[in-house]
């Protein structure tokens, strides 16, 4: 089984209430609902929230929403409290047969198919996954809010850093992206059921601090994540002034 859980959380810091945003005529939990329910991959799908308000969104277009602690560090503990839920309800356990998509619940114009591209590799030994793209400027290679990636032969990464890496020694920095194939992250996630309640336990790591990325704690702790490349890239919502040029970008 595979589950589409999307985090929303109502109380950003610099977009509070973010879920309810009115895009186009549309709340940005429904955009979010709409695509994801056009995938072909998903048994399920769950909205996790920690605000009555948006349940009520959801529960109104028919959806299944799941009350969560309002004090998560990230999406990622708060697709495992929902799932826990889910299966408790469903009395069984955490299993190596299910997975999770991690569909972000501030990116209204995700494409279906690039959750069915992320699902097509969940095989049963297949750890943790993600989504990667290429990145085609230097203005995205240098941007520390993008994360680049190191990605090995058997497409798994070996670091994501905020830096551009590799370093490519005796050549402009303006031009690095023209001689190397820098990778950037798109943030989709698909954890194994029991690989997820291992990685909520795990305490914040070094590199994770120095970064501010969390997945980096699951690579210091040995953990795989496979790579699928995409290229898609739909905008994401961080404020208030994103949503028009996320309309722009989609028309």
């Amino acid at each position: 089984m595979i589950i589409g859980i999307i985090p929303a959380r109502y109380g950003s810091t610099r977009f509070p209430g973010k879920p309810l945003a009115d895009i186009g005529g549309k709340t940005m939990i429904q955009r979010v609902m709409e695509q994801a329910g056009q995938a072909q991959s998903l048994d399920k799908i769950i909205v996790a929230t920690d605000d009555e308000r948006i349940a009520e969104v959801v529960l109104r277009l028919g959806g299944e929403a799941v009350m969560t602690r309002t004090d998560h560090p990230s999406g990622t503990d708060r697709c495992w409290e929902a799932y826990n839920r889910f299966v408790t309800d469903g009395q069984k356990a955490a299993s190596s047969t299910d997975y999770i998509i991690n569909i972000q619940g501030d990116e209204p114009f995700i494409d279906p198919e690039q959750i069915d591209e992320l699902a097509a590799i969940l095989d049963g030994t297949v750890e943790l996954a993600t989504q990667m793209a290429s990145v085609d400027s230097a203005e995205m290679l240098h941007d520390p809010k993008e994360a680049k990636i190191v990605v090995n032969t058997r497409n798994e990464v070996v670091y994501f850093s905020r830096s551009a890496i590799p370093y490519l020694w005796g050549i402009d920095p303006v031009v690095w992206h023209q001689h190397h194939a820098y990778r950037r992250h798109v943030g989709l996630y698909a954890y194994r059921a029991d690989i997820l309640e291992q990685i909520t336990r795990l305490p914040p790591s070094p590199l994770e601090q120095a970064e501010s990325l969390e997945q980096l704690r699951w690579l210091e702790a040995g953990y795989r994540i496979k790579l699928v490349e995409t290229r898609y890239q739909t905008p994401s919502i961080d404020s208030p002034g994103d949503i028009e040029k996320a309309l722009r970008a989609v028309q």
